[in-house]
């Protein structure tokens, strides 16, 4: 994985030190000295938060993309954080449509599972 160097890259394009960096992911300079040495990896949820303070993709992070502005869409990336829920909330709280039918809550079911076996690939 390039996380480490592309971390790197996008401290110092910014003009950050990593104390700085460190302070506003709210972790250790030498957790983040770890990360961009390539010693630690972040968590899913550091890498969250590294990629939304810096407006790129996590994608971008770890190296499946070298275009860092492939960034979710507001509506997009609050589907995608709704995954989490449980299938019936999303169901709940989400109206999936296909060819501009809504789907039925089992067809739902069978996408969300579709989502989850994609992502752990």
């Amino acid at each position: 994985m390039e996380y480490g160097s592309r971390i790197y890259a996008l401290r110092t394009s910014r003009g950050l030190t990593q104390e700085q960096l460190a302070q506003h992911l709210k972790i250790s300079r030498a957790s983040l000295a770890h990360y961009e040495q390539n010693r630690r990896e972040p968590d899913s949820s550091m890498l969250s938060r590294i990629a939304n303070y810096f407006d790129v993709s996590v994608d971008y992070i770890i190296g499946r993309t070298n275009n860092p502005q492939t960034v979710l869409d507001n509506e997009v990336r609050e589907f995608v954080d709704q995954l989490e829920l449980s299938d019936e909330e999303i169901i709940a709280k989400f109206k999936l449509t296909v060819d501009g039918v809504e789907l039925s809550p089992e067809e739902a079911k069978r996408f969300v599972a579709f989502v989850r076996a994609e992502r752990s690939m």
